[in-house]
């Protein structure tokens, strides 16, 4: 393609969700574009969901969108450039239509699909906690990252010093080993001051300020070799004292305590006394209050956990394992977040994260289980082909979204093949990670004290685990069924067979290569097309961009214009789609396809798009033509209906020869 693939995508994803003037905010984590919509019934989610390079789509406290590590961080610096933001700024107010690409007509979502945005905000109603765990997700995805790196880059320097201990490495490597401690250091010793700066921008503080008061705890002064007493007890104060929940909770009440200030001050002398104020407050606040508190529980919290751990052992990581998916559903898994950082600033790792990463790896066993089982459910097994690799990798939501949960009880036979893992694991006992962010295999880096081992022990027993359950007790009969690529149920032979004659289609659909309205071809402003020279079919008035492909098959040919495609169906029938009348002539300009000969695709996928202000400046019609050019295969043919259509949805039912 012309463009960047994570521009075309990016791009893509507007035209899916209204267009950035529907966009409040947009940030991202290791797997997820995590997107704040104004206005969730312009979604097109069942059409993102079609968009080559989108892995699924949740609907959380945010709208995420799921493209997988390595992806995400590009798309989503690629969607606030286009803007002229930065990543977790908020889109101006007032934002113009930048492209015809972000058509987003409120028609063209159809009725069902504003039904189900309806019922699943009503669902997402924001209550005080959900709206907190918002809160947390904001402060710290945004660091995710900078985790990953430094945590691989300690789990290295515990390598080399391992391999130095053994002599497998000379002295000469301990300046290096140092240096990438350092390094590592860089992170999780200012880490208080990182968040007070992003919790400061979360709830509308001066960053700076934020920024001061998590830094308050490490300053001279406060802790050795100046240390305070605290004017409550009169002990000393500990460095580090309160760690990230205290930090947390003084820059939240910063946030109010500054507000109040700019409110009440002049504004003349607002700059001066508005942040001077705000400082001497909270500094005092913070030193005295919060960080012998917060210490306590942080303190109480880690200590807690670590009791569970080694007095509950496999049961604690059985429990563990089985309920995170759940959580992170229903978005409490962010809470977990500050809990991972205060772990690791104490312990060095946290024990917490390679046994909720269990979970993910029971999804993994669950879909080789239904692998093995469906194999007539084409559409079930082209799911999982797609997710199964990146779950491995630790992406379990495309798994989730798209294979387990919508068959029910494979998502609960996964999350025991969680527990099972969880609970071996925990068995084994000081199994811990440097960092946060990785999951599944990907996680294996990060295991501190060359504990891996232990690890790859668990995941495997999670794989297993899940696979035995989900085969034996996990495999709904709905999706055995015979099924091809579009979710069609195949007829079968009354006699039991193994013979392949023994699936036979009868019957096939056409859908909507575009959203808009639905004709008859005799309708049509072109003869050739109108008296069905070429063949029968449809056609649609578009009123989005995006074009789709009307049924599942390979392509066989595409204009060099790309006004016009052909290809087969896997049942043999023949298809001739036409962008436009007339269009030849315009050759290719508003045109962009994602095919080529020999390409796969099912129908519904999204192909490419159109430009239909182009098309109507040079005096064209946009009408898209679908046609069956071997009508010697085709019985009858009969249109869903005469009126708007959505992109990728069923427009005709064909009966076959």
């Amino acid at each position: 393609m012309a463009e960047d693939k994570y521009q075309v995508l990016a791009q893509q994803i507007y035209a899916h969700i209204g267009g950035p003037q529907n966009v409040s905010k947009i940030i991202h984590c290791m797997t997820r574009l995590r997107i704040t919509l104004k206005d969730e019934s312009q979604a097109d989610t069942a059409g993102l969901k079609k968009v080559p390079g989108v892995l699924g789509v949740a609907e959380e406290d945010t709208y995420q969108v799921i493209l997988g590590p390595g992806v995400v961080n590009k798309v989503a610096k690629e969607m606030v450039a286009q803007v002229g933001v930065e990543l977790g700024q908020d889109f101006p107010d007032q934002l113009a239509k930048q492209s015809s690409n972000y058509t987003a007509d409120k028609q063209a979502v159809t009725q069902k699909a504003a039904q189900v945005h309806a019922e699943h905000k009503a669902k997402l109603k924001q209550t005080w906690w959900r709206m907190a765990l918002k809160h947390i997700s904001s402060i710290f995805i945004p660091l995710i990252p900078a985790f990953v790196g430094a945590g691989l880059i300690s789990g290295i320097a515990g390598i080399l010093g391992n391999m130095q201990t053994a002599h497998l490495l000379g002295p000469e490597w301990s300046t290096i080993i140092l240096t990438m401690k350092a390094i590592y250091g860089g992170l999780f010793i200012y880490l208080n001051i990182y968040v007070g700066i992003n919790t400061a921008t979360e709830f509308g503080a001066t960053p700076g300020l934020g920024g001061i008061i998590g830094g308050l705890v490490y300053l001279p002064g406060v802790v050795a070799p100046s240390t305070l007493p605290n004017i409550f007890t009169g002990t000393a104060l500990t460095a580090g004292s309160g760690g990230i929940i205290g930090i947390l909770f003084s820059v939240w009440i910063l946030a109010f305590v500054e507000k109040w200030f700019h409110k009440h001050i002049p504004d003349s002398v607002d700059i001066i006394f508005s942040p001077f104020l705000t400082l001497l407050v909270m500094g005092l606040f913070t030193i005295f209050l919060v960080m012998p508190a917060a210490g306590w529980i942080s303190s109480s919290l880690v200590g807690s956990i670590n009791w569970i751990l080694n007095v509950g052992g496999a049961f604690s990581g059985f429990v563990l394992g089985l309920v995170f998916l759940p959580m992170v559903m229903l978005g409490l898994h962010q809470i977990l977040t500050p809990i991972h950082l205060e772990m690791i600033k104490q312990l060095g790792n946290t024990p917490l994260l390679p046994i909720l990463a269990m979970a993910g790896a029971g999804q993994v066993g669950a879909a080789i289980a239904l692998w093995i089982k469906c194999r007539k459910n084409k559409q079930l097994i082209n799911l999982i082909k797609g997710a199964l690799p990146v779950g491995i990798l630790g992406v379990g939501e495309p798994l989730i979204y798209g294979v387990s949960l919508p068959l029910g009880r494979p998502f609960v036979t996964a999350c025991i093949g969680g527990g099972i893992g969880g609970a071996v694991i925990s068995g084994i006992g000081h199994i811990g990670a440097t960092s946060i962010g990785p999951s599944g295999v990907a996680l294996i880096p990060l295991i501190a004290n060359g504990k891996w081992f232990g690890y790859v022990l668990g995941l495997l027993a999670a794989y297993v685990g899940g696979f035995l359950i989900t085969y034996f007790f996990g495999v709904p009969k709905s999706a055995m069924l015979a099924k091809n690529e579009a979710g069609e149920l195949l007829e079968t032979s009354d006699k039991t067979t193994t013979s392949a004659a023994a699936v036979k289609v009868k019957a096939a659909t056409l859908t909507a290569p575009v959203s808009g309205k639905l004709e008859k071809l005799a309708d049509v402003n072109d003869g050739v097309f109108s008296k069905k020279m070429v063949g029968d079919g449809f056609a649609v008035e578009p009123t989005e961009e995006t074009i789709y492909s009307p049924i599942t098959g390979t392509i066989v040919s595409v204009m060099d214009t790309k006004h016009a495609w052909t290809m087969k169906s896997e049942n043999g029938l023949e298809i001739l789609v036409h962008l436009g009348l007339d269009t030849v002539k315009l050759k290719g300009e508003p045109f962009s396809l994602d095919i080529q000969a020999g390409d796969q695709v099912i129908a519904g996928q999204q192909v490419g798009t159109m430009d239909l202000q182009k098309i109507a400046a040079a005096n064209k019609a946009a009408t898209v033509i679908t046609v069956i050019t071997n009508l010697d295969q085709v019985a009858a043919l009969d249109l869903t209906q005469t009126k708007t259509i959505a992109g990728g949805a069923i427009a005709a039912n064909i009966k076959l020869k």
